[in-house]
């Protein structure tokens, strides 16, 4: 298993943490370090998963809610959201990663800790979501503030 894959199973596990504990995300970062880290990792790039998707959670959760207009989120389970919020992180905000890669490892993610049927509803947001930004922008490129704006708008 590679690097970024223990990363960012590392940061679902701090992710869901926070969700049940509402610690800050340092701490929990530290805590979950600490107990569950096992083999090489990266972890800025961990750090940098649990801490981006923190910052911008509202935004994260509005994506999510657009994508998945017949799941309200909070049906959603913990786990689908925290893989979710990763996933959509990655493809908004980091250009060195190709989206068709964030939605692979999020499906990976969905299938080791979700539930049965969690690998297809993640691939199938995340698809809507990868599907948009095509359309909107050129190949390759990230969703642009504007093309977010306007996927938090359509009704």
């Amino acid at each position: 298993m590679g690097k970024r894959r223990k990363s960012r199973e590392l940061a679902v596990k701090v992710l869901f943490h926070i969700e049940y504990n509402h610690d800050n995300p340092k701490e929990a970062f530290d805590l979950i370090f600490e107990r569950f880290s096992q083999g090489k990792l990266s972890i800025s790039f961990s750090k940098g998963l649990v801490f981006g998707v923190c910052e911008n959670k509202k935004t994260l959760d509005k994506v999510i809610s657009q994508a998945s207009r017949n799941w309200k989120i909070t049906r959603m389970s913990q786990v689908d959201k925290c893989i979710l919020r990763i996933a959509i992180f990655e493809i908004l905000f980091m250009e060195d990663i190709p989206p068709r890669v964030s939605i692979d490892e999020a499906v990976e993610l969905g299938k080791k800790y979700g539930s049965e049927d969690s690998s297809r509803f993640i691939n199938g947001v995340l698809d809507k979501i990868y599907k948009f930004q095509e359309k909107e922008s050129e190949p390759n490129l990230k969703l642009s503030a504007n093309s977010v704006k306007l996927l938090l708008r359509r009704p």
